[in-house]
């Protein structure tokens, strides 16, 4: 990173030799001997909270050229309190990828990369669980998997750490590109290519084209880990020339499989599913504690890539059976008053509702009640698909189905069409209110919409601090 190291009134703390422990781009992350990075911006200006960074012991300030003065807070102000040095350069986005890019050459010593239109953060948290069984982990927090979490991610790696574990996301063409040739993947998992971003994209081919990106930086003794059951994953991994370890329930040409796939729903006390796990002419019972069987899938990409760099089917099934599911991904909550409650508010799109709805509409329990907010991202056939998943919530049995916001109005059209009791609200607030009303003992409720709708307000509203319980 090339940039002035300001002394003056901040002295020793900008000397040479001063060791910097991480990074943030949130001044309340800082907790003492990081890099703060400055991002200006229109909404917020992270130039205005150096002088809380530097006050909670950040080791240094990176602002862009010209903001050292009053404009980046109380900088000035700080005087004695300063911890660190205030580093003046052309671009911080750029500084931050320069820093990142650097440190990659030095941890982890290798890098896996996962991307899909669907399920990277969970195959993400289970190949990371599996391979800390062996290696000395690191994977990037919760969604840190853009232009500006990924490389941010990658400066807070700790020392010593053999494998990171990186979700790579994208919502444009050519950013996966950029996080590719950054983060240069030992190891690339291709989960699954879905109807997402079809508002930027148009086609599914086009974003499988876009998800082809992070074989740009695959180091040339690098694998991909693909899934063999997917048309979109299929066309774009074996073209790429490296070898390819294929996963899959259905294909044939899949290297490691999943069969005798059973469902737990809650009858019994479980949630989750049991299946076995066949690779190398071997197999192995594994109990997977999450929710749904389309989890499978994901356990098996992370299963594919832990078996290739050399764990047992032994080693993968034990680490599998400690996961728990990530947050508002498919957490199953039995609620004080009575209903099973699926939170599943992270995130939608067409083919993840119809899932969701599968697996909530297997579990134990009375009556069916489906809270389905907006999908966004999806162009111009946004009203199709929102009219397609309320019919399907029907025909699976759900009523009443809610539907909340402007694009959920077709969903509730479609839902009513084909039999249901709908229900039309028009904001997470209004959904909250009636959820917490309507809802009664017996219900299995699941909740789901793309992160902007808020439906993880109805989940806090509903669960509250009642002492609910998350199944497993």
């Amino acid at each position: 990173m090339r940039g002035q190291v300001m002394t003056g009134d901040l002295g020793d703390p900008g000397a040479p030799g001063r060791i910097i422990d991480g990074a943030a781009i949130d001044s309340r992350a800082v907790h003492g001997g990081e890099v703060f990075f400055a991002f200006p911006g229109s909404q917020v200006d992270g130039h205005r909270f150096v002088g809380d960074a530097l006050a909670r012991g950040a080791g240094a300030a990176v602002v862009n050229r010209g903001r050292s003065d009053g404009s980046v807070g109380s900088v000035r102000s700080v005087g004695s309190t300063a911890t660190g040095a205030v580093i003046e350069v052309e671009d911080t986005f750029r500084a931050l990828h320069d820093l990142a890019r650097f440190i990659r050459t030095r941890v982890p010593e290798k890098l896996v990369g996962i991307t899909g239109s669907a399920g990277k953060t969970t195959t993400k948290e289970l190949l990371g669980a599996i391979l800390a069984s062996r290696f000395r982990v690191a994977w990037t927090p919760g969604n840190l998997n853009n232009l500006y979490g990924f490389p941010l991610s990658l400066l807070n790696v700790p020392d010593g750490t053999e494998w990171m574990v990186a979700e790579m996301g994208m919502s444009t063409p050519g950013e996966l590109r950029q996080l590719s040739l950054l983060g240069r993947p030992d190891a690339a998992v291709f989960t699954v290519v879905r109807p997402v971003h079809l508002e930027f994209f148009g086609t599914v081919q086009a974003i499988a084209e876009a998800k082809s990106e992070i074989l740009a930086g695959l180091s040339p003794e690098g694998f991909i880990v693909a899934n063999a059951d997917d048309p979109e994953v299929a066309r774009i991994a074996q073209r790429h020339g490296a070898r390819v370890v294929w996963y899959g329930i259905h294909s044939a040409a899949a290297d490691v499989r999943a069969r005798d796939l059973q469902p737990e729903t809650g009858s019994t006390g479980g949630i989750g599913s049991r299946f076995v796990l066949e690779a190398g002419g071997r197999s192995q019972d594994v109990r997977l504690p999450l929710h749904g069987l389309y989890n499978v899938e994901n356990c098996l990409a992370a299963a594919a890539c832990a078996w290739t760099l050399g764990l047992s089917l032994e080693e993968i099934a034990g680490a599998v059976a400690a996961v728990r599911p990530a947050s508002m991904r498919g957490v199953v909550h039995r609620a004080a008053a009575g209903y099973t409650l699926v939170d599943d508010s992270y995130n939608s799109n067409p083919d993840a509702v119809g899932k969701a709805l599968e697996s909530a509409g297997a579990l134990a329990g009375g009556r069916r009640v489906a809270v389905l907010g907006d999908m966004r991202e999806l162009g111009p056939e946004a009203p199709r698909f929102h009219r397609e998943a309320g019919e399907r919530a029907a025909r699976l049995g759900f009523s009443p189905v809610v539907a909340v916001g402007e694009l959920s109005r077709e969903l509730a059209a479609g839902a009513q069409a084909a039999g249901a009791e709908t229900v039309w609200l028009p904001d997470a607030a209004a959904a909250a209110d009636w959820a917490a009303g309507e809802l009664r003992a017996g219900d299995v409720v699941l909740v789901k919409a793309s992160r902007g709708v808020g439906l993880d307000r109805v989940v806090k509203r509903l669960l509250g601090n009642a002492g609910d319980e998350a199944g497993a």
